[in-house]
């Protein structure tokens, strides 16, 4: 009995269910559901066979589908497949729009094993009914179904016979069919065999029953607004099949609705009217100066550098100060390459620094003094016979008085170049 009922039912529901064909012409109609099934073993048929034997259904076919000339698909047109070897599913709503125009899509199917393709085309022609808009709507969010699974022919058959039992119309279609995941739903976890879920649409000719309003006492508004389920005594009549959130069940009385025109402002030149078609600018565009762009960008910075640049050398090379300035780096840098060439024509040791810690064959080398050396008599520029390990420079001899006489002058100099030498260092360090 259920059977024959859903014969029936599918026969009076006008659901267009087409197989995919070369340069196919369908005709559906405005406001009613359109599914457009495209099965790979149409299209396996076009491409080379697999070289082992029986394995050629296994080939991975994907489709692209598009509006011929336009790199996407009309609006009202969605698409999905879920593998590459599974069935790929055209369906939609089209409206009273698109009534009269022909549509074609282009369907190209890619295998993905040989890499080769296969095109065909679909032509859809869309067909005005009197019993569009029907006047009262109600869409139902079912919970454990996937969009794909919602679009098969027996499985939205049922649906429509359990909401004819509950309904009692005399005209009912399905609407639309849109997945949750296209209304802002999250991806489902992959445990439990839980559903991504799917809203359908469907159109009656008589009031709604009064099971379906029942979602609308306060009653079930309240456990709506605590998260609980509400009562529909009606729900039994889904429960076997379908999973119904009834808190998202959505009654829309198209009698009633009012709607509401803004006056939009006329769109300016950037703006494409409805239904138009872009029109580029043409080729003879006028002409522009770009001296005023040369000179905002370039030669200002250009001139404030260069200004900036001539007080500055005036600043350092015309007053006072910037000249004393000079002169002093110039004193210094002088006084450091005479105490560098003055270093180098007298004997000196080598800093303590400097000094090897081990020697190239292991052995650590004693210190210069013992550990009960007196530090704090140490002078500060110690004398060549203070230190060992000194580099000894060969000297002319001179004898007599002359010998004592260059011996201290040299001592002098010696002396006077050391704290020469530390009051330098002072002045830079304390700059």
């Amino acid at each position: 009995m259920e059977t024959a009922v859903v014969l029936v039912w599918l026969s009076i529901v006008v659901v267009i269910l087409s197989r995919s064909h070369a340069d196919r012409n369908v005709y559906p109609s405005a406001g009613v559901l359109f599914v457009h099934v495209l099965e790979r073993e149409h299209f396996k048929g076009e491409f080379p066979p697999y070289p082992k034997a029986g394995d050629s259904s296994n080939d991975p076919i994907t489709f692209n589908t598009n509006l011929m000339g336009y790199p996407d698909r009309p609006g009202w047109l969605r698409y999905i497949q879920r593998t590459s070897h599974s069935d790929g599913v055209l369906y939609g709503s089209p409206t009273a729009e698109h009534v009269g125009k022909a549509t074609v899509i282009e369907i190209t199917a890619y295998n993905r094993r040989t890499f080769e393709t296969a095109r065909h085309n679909l032509v859809i022609n869309i067909m005005s009914t009197e019993e569009f808009p029907l006047p009262y709507q109600a869409e139902f969010f079912i919970k454990n179904l996937n969009v794909e699974e919602m679009l098969a022919s027996e499985v939205l058959g049922d649906f429509l016979g359990a909401v004819k039992n509950v309904w009692q119309p005399e005209r009912l279609n399905a609407i639309n069919i849109t997945s949750a995941l296209d209304r802002g739903g999250r991806v489902p976890l992959p445990i439990n065999n839980l559903k991504e879920g799917v809203y359908v649409m469907v159109g009656a000719d008589v009031q709604f029953s009064s099971c379906l309003r029942e979602v609308e006492s306060p009653h079930n508004q309240l456990r709506c607004s605590q998260e609980m389920e509400p009562v529909i005594s009606c729900d039994k009549k889904f429960r076997a099949q379908f999973s119904i959130d009834w808190c998202k069940i959505n009654l829309v009385d198209v009698t009633k609705v009012v709607t509401i025109r803004s006056n939009r402002p006329d769109p300016g030149p950037g703006v494409l009217p409805d239904m138009g078609e872009y029109n580029p600018p043409s080729e003879a565009l006028k002409s522009r100066d770009y001296f005023a762009d040369f000179l905002i960008t370039l030669a200002v910075p250009m001139a404030v550098a260069m200004v900036l640049f001539t007080i500055l050398g005036y600043s350092m090379c015309c007053r006072r100060e910037g000249v004393v300035q000079l002169m002093h780096h110039s004193s210094i840098q002088k006084s450091t390459k005479e105490l560098r060439s003055m270093s180098k024509n007298r004997e000196i040791s080598w800093p303590l620094s400097t000094l090897p810690v081990f020697s190239q064959s292991g052995e650590v080398v004693p210190p210069l003094h013992p550990d009960n050396y007196e530090t704090t008599s140490m002078p500060l520029m110690q004398t060549q016979t203070n230190l060992q390990n000194q580099i000894q420079i060969p000297q002319q001899q001179l004898s007599g008085d002359r010998d004592n006489y260059c011996m201290s002058t040299f001592r002098r100099l010696e002396a006077s170049i050391s704290i020469c030498f530390c009051f330098r260092c002072c002045r830079i360090y304390s700059h």
